[in-house]
This record gives structure tokens, sequence and C-alpha cells, in this order.
């Protein structure tokens, strides 16, 4: 790929990412409540009124960053929005559990009562990307501490007791940690305050996770210090996961100049899932596959979401500029002009998420409980 092509690459970005921002500036905000609708079908009506804090979070981490950072988004209708979104999940995102720790809701009606909380942390993940991002751009130093005390409660979680997450402990069930977690939690290292932040990365990530492997190891390539097979089904590889924790390791070797953490992540987090995951018939990146060459257990395995793909292209773009690697440059021009001839609809703006195997639209939604 040569200098002309890649600066030709960036203003298409560029561009998208001008007309992403305005299509859920336009249709997403609720002016009634508070917070922003996350269903929006293919021309931008709502479809369904229920608010999902994971796209909430997510949302007013996005407006904040941009605004943060980008000379064109610093402008006061993102920040007000950012405001108010961020309001609504202080007022309503946040529930009492059974034990008497903060969880946070999965989703919530269009007023912000509770409807559904997961045993999960994903939701407490985003409410604190939320609340740290916007804490950075209004200086509320209450809103940052709660930012720090969330993340203190899923680091007990998730190294000394799940309890608080609802979730029974069975007899049969094999402590295993999947690569979701360990690479939500590296996300939210790099997010959080330099202060913290080595702290937070010794906690998270070097304590010992039991995951499953990806295809053509012994044992997932993970960066900490036990690793465990699990059995027949359990057994799957995330490209997507993979992909993203790669890139997030990347930033981390490269603020402290470790090139074997740089090595590790782009072999083993970027480079081995791309290899396995890649469909060589169609194109594009499966959604998951089994270690082993069998049935996945996701029956949606074979499709091609939006989110790998930008997993992807992060990651080989991050790559080649810390090594100059041309193949990796190959890469992202690969994933890139994957992307922009399947998920970007020019018609009606935004893109689409969800492709059959072969590339064909799927679900001609913008959003929805997973993407927003």
């Amino acid at each position: 790929m040569s200098v002309v092509k890649l600066e030709e690459c960036r203003e298409r970005i560029r561009t998208e990412l001008d007309n992403v921002v305005d299509f859920w500036l336009k249709y997403s905000h609720d002016t009634v409540h508070g917070g922003f609708f996350t269903c929006i079908g293919k021309d931008g009506k709502v479809y369904d009124e229920l608010k999902y804090v994971w796209l909430q979070g997510r949302q007013v981490w996005m407006y904040c960053r941009l605004y943060r950072t980008m000379d064109r988004f610093h402008k006061p209708e993102i920040l007000e929005a950012a405001k108010a979104g961020g309001a609504f999940l202080r007022k309503f995102a946040r529930v009492s559990g059974s034990s008497g720790q903060w969880k946070c809701a999965f989703c919530l009606t269009r007023d912000g009562k509770a409807v559904k909380i997961q045993r999960t942390i994903f939701s407490e993940c985003f409410y604190i990307m939320a609340m740290d991002e916007l804490s950075r751009v209004t200086g509320d130093k209450d809103m940052q501490l709660e930012a720090e005390q969330m993340m203190d409660q899923l680091i007990f979680w998730v190294q000394k007791d799940s309890s608080g997450l609802g979730r029974p402990q069975l007899p049969g069930d094999v402590p295993t940690n999947g690569m979701a977690v360990p690479m939500m939690l590296l996300c939210l290292v790099q997010q959080l305050t330099e202060e913290r932040r080595h702290s937070y990365f010794r906690e998270c990530v070097t304590g010992g996770s039991r995951a499953a492997r990806l295809p053509g190891t012994t044992a997932e390539p993970s960066i900490s210090h036990f690793s465990l097979v699990l059995p027949q089904m359990l057994t799957r590889a995330d490209s997507g996961h993979a992909l993203e924790a790669g890139w997030f390791l990347l930033q981390f070797s490269a603020e402290r100049g470790d090139e074997e953490l740089q090595r590790t992540a782009i072999d083993k987090f970027v480079e081995l899932p791309y290899q396995y995951g890649w469909d060589k018939e169609h194109g594009g990146l499966f959604y998951f596959l089994d270690v082993d060459g069998h049935c996945p257990t996701q029956l949606e395995w074979s499709m091609k979401l939006w989110w790998p793909h930008c997993e992807a292209l992060i990651a080989f773009l991050m790559a080649y500029s810390q090594t100059k690697r041309p193949e990796l440059l190959e890469r992202f021009s690969q994933v890139y002009e994957y992307i922009f001839s399947h998920f970007s609809d020019a018609e009606s703006g935004e893109w689409f998420g969800y492709l059959t195997q072969e590339g064909k639209v799927a679900l001609d939604f913008k959003g929805g409980p997973f993407k927003g």
C-alpha cells in the first residue's frame, strides 16, 4: 500500500466518522427523558424505546472523547448531549444488588426503570468509561472518584469474590476467565488516570487467568501466568476479542517500551486470530470458530459482524505504525476494502452491523441491543 493510498484511506475514514456522528446526533437523542435511543432502524426511525446501558455508556464516552481530542467535534451540542447522557446513567443505571454492592442494569425503559440485570461486569465497564471520560471534560472530581470506586469493585469481583454478580458456584464449573473479561479490564486500565494505571494493570491482567485456547496452540496466548485448556464445546476462538486485546496490549507495550510484549501482541493476538479467522472464500472475519474445527456453540459463528473488523483495522494499523512491517499494512488494506464495500450504507448513513457469511446484509438496522 502506497503512502498516497494510505492518505486516501485516512480521508475516507474521516468522512465516515463525520457521517456516523451526524446520524446519531440526528436520530438518537431523547430530549424528553434524557439518554439515547439505541434501537434505530435503517433510516433513523426508533423501533424500540428500551435503552441499553452498554450503549448509553459508549455514546457518552464517544461524545466526550471526540469533544476532548478533535477540534472539529469541540461543539457545545456534543458536550451537552454527553452531559445529558451521563446524568441519565447516574440517575438510573445503578441498582443495588443482593449483596449490597452496586450493579448496573443491562437495559432500562425509556424513562429509566431497570428491566434486566446481567450476571456479568460489562454494564459496569461501560459505566466506568462514560464517567471517567465525562469527568475529564467537565472537571467533576466526584464523577472521577465514582469511576475509580466502580473499578475497584470490578477488580474485587474478578479477582476475589464474584458472588456479587449473582452467579451460583456450581460443583462442576471449572473456574475460567474467557478473553472478554481481561480484555475489557485492559481497556479500562488504558482509560483510567495515569496515577493508578500501572497498579490496575498488575491487578487486572497479570493475576493469572484460566482461558480457552486459540487455534494452533496448546493454550491461549495469554499474558497471564496460568492457562488451562478447556474441554469440548467450551473451547472456541473469538477473533474480535483477540484482536481488540491485541491493540490494547500494543498501546501498553508502547507506553512501557516493552518489545517482548509488543511481539506477543502482534504475533499471538493480532496475526494469529486473523490467520484463522479470515474467510478465504468470501472474505471477512468469522464471528466465532471452534478451536478444533468442530461446530461452534454460537449458531451465528459464520456471520460477519462490524466490530471485529473495526478491531482488526485498528490492530493492524497500530502494529504497522510501531514496526513498519509491510505485511501488516497489507492486512490493514484487506480489512479496509472489505469494510467499505460491505458495511457502510452510502444511501441512509451509518453502517449495517450484521452480514451473512457471503457478505449480504442480514439485519438492516443501524442500532440495537449491542450495536450503537
